[in-house]
């Protein structure tokens, strides 16, 4: 039987999220969309993450347009984008109508695959984001954050596959956010889910920790079906692996990749002054490209790593990284294992950073640690001590229950706040997300000079 392997591009988002804090515009892929939808991909990547806000905050961009402009030029390829359940692409649960709202018009506006996630794996925080999926005739691919501890073993995640399948699942993927699957673990996992699931499984991870292209070689041999890769030109780092080297590398194995060289190699060669421009402007930091063996050891995707020693050096306490890296570990065990996934990453990072900063640890606790410990967020993968929950929350109840549960529709009081500026239900939706983002933005659409400081000027004749 012949050998298949697909390959998912991510440089019109994870690469250049990873890369440049997602600032690559509409305007810059534009010229080079109807090359990527020739290249042979299984799927590209173009939506989702932090696309949505980028656009309204750097880029002045709305992002349902960049979509609409994607699809108009990419009709062969599916497009594929990262939601993040109940959370969508903003950091909190959102009620369900604005869950299925938000779902039904990313797949009228284009989108055709959804991989969807919970920072905590709790799939409640999936239900409405699937049941909307398979509603607007979506492809659901539900998707396992991949972390390690001494409660995420290969029968939990294998586990947490076979609830995706009951859930109705079209696909399943691994997200490995931190680059700290190896290669043995990979193998082992992608066989543990194949034993139980005839679903495509495709896996994602970043190049961070030195060890990428072998995880992927792994998985593949395992039976992994879909992997995903970055253009060269945008690739490595806290990036992907490079698609031609991948894919020449598998085809040389025996591997039909379906991929089209001659048109990859125009879409690398596009990409480069963009990069060189972003490398010229210092948006592309040099750090971002090395390889960093201590996300093996303390389990922290890049870009924590590179967020700590940032509020380190504002706290004028750079020397003390490898204590509060340490620290990391200890604050996540105490949490009950989350994932570091946004946004307990940040959570998480913030935590560690002030543990050490006050001299005492948990003197100071951010609101969303308290919220997090609360079961706002949904169940903790591990369990929170009671001394533990004391300490943070006091008295206060724990929620059992699904979060979005006690959240109250909020779709028409949403058009009722935004009354005309909202032209469509797209327009609310981005209001839902992003209000302060939001607001200025479709004033502007309204009238170009809203915002434009009116100045006295005296004329003499």
């Amino acid at each position: 039987m012949e050998k298949k392997i697909r390959f998912m591009d991510t440089v019109l988002r994870d690469a250049h999220q990873s890369l440049i804090a997602t600032r690559m515009s509409t305007e810059q892929m534009l010229p080079i969309l109807e090359t990527l939808d020739e290249a042979g991909y299984h799927s590209l990547e173009v939506w989702g993450g932090a696309t949505f806000d980028a656009c309204l905050r750097y880029l002045n961009e709305d992002p349902w347009e960049r979509l609409r402009t994607i699809k108009k030029h990419v009709r062969k390829t599916k497009l594929q984008m990262l939601l993040r359940g109940q959370n969508l692409l903003g950091y909190k649960h959102y009620s369900d109508d604005v869950v299925e709202a938000f779902i039904e018009k990313s797949i009228e506006n284009g989108i055709d695959i959804i991989r969807v996630f919970d920072a905590l794996n709790d799939l409640r925080n999936l239900e409405t984001s699937v049941m909307a999926i398979k509603k607007y005739g979506g492809h659901c691919q539900m998707c396992i954050c991949y972390t390690i501890s001494e409660i995420h073993t290969i029968e939990y995640y294998v586990n947490l596959a076979s609830e995706m399948v009951r859930m109705g699942a079209d696909s399943i993927s691994i997200k490995d956010m931190a680059g700290i699957l190896t290669p043995d673990v990979a193998y082992r996992l992608v066989k543990g889910i194949k034993s139980v699931s005839d679903l495509p499984l495709q896996v994602h991870t970043h190049a961070t920790s030195g060890i990428s292209e072998m995880t992927y070689l792994k998985a593949v041999e395992a039976g992994a079906d879909i992997i995903d890769t970055a253009i060269s030109t945008l690739s490595g780092g806290t990036s992907q692996p490079a698609t031609e080297s991948m894919g020449i590398a598998l085809e040389e194995m025996g591997y039909d990749t379906g991929l089209n060289f001659e048109k990859i190699k125009v879409v690398a060669e596009h990409f480069k002054p963009i990069r060189d421009k972003y490398r010229k402007d210092g948006l592309l930091n040099p750090k971002v490209m090395d390889v960093e063996p201590d996300t093996l050891i303390y389990q922290v995707p890049g870009g924590m790593l590179s967020n700590l020693l940032s509020q380190l050096k504002d706290a004028k306490k750079e020397d003390d990284y490898e204590e509060v890296l340490k620290e990391v570990p200890r604050v996540r065990a105490e949490l009950g294992y989350p994932p570091l996934v946004t946004p307990l990453s940040q959570m998480v990072g913030t935590q560690a950073l002030m543990n050490h900063i006050s001299g005492k640890r948990y003197k100071m606790v951010p609101n969303e640690i308290k919220d997090y410990v609360r079961g706002l967020y949904g169940t903790p993968p591990g369990e929170i001590s009671q001394e533990m929950t004391d300490r943070i929350i006091g008295d206060d109840e724990v929620m059992t229950s699904r979060p979005a549960d006690h959240l109250l529709p909020e779709m028409k009081n949403l058009r009722k706040e935004l009354g005309d500026l909202a032209e469509s239900t797209e327009d609310v939706l981005m209001y839902a997300l992003f209000p302060t983002l939001a607001l200025p933005f479709l004033k502007r659409r309204k009238d170009p000079f809203h915002d434009v400081q009116v100045q006295n000027v005296t004329v003499y004749i």
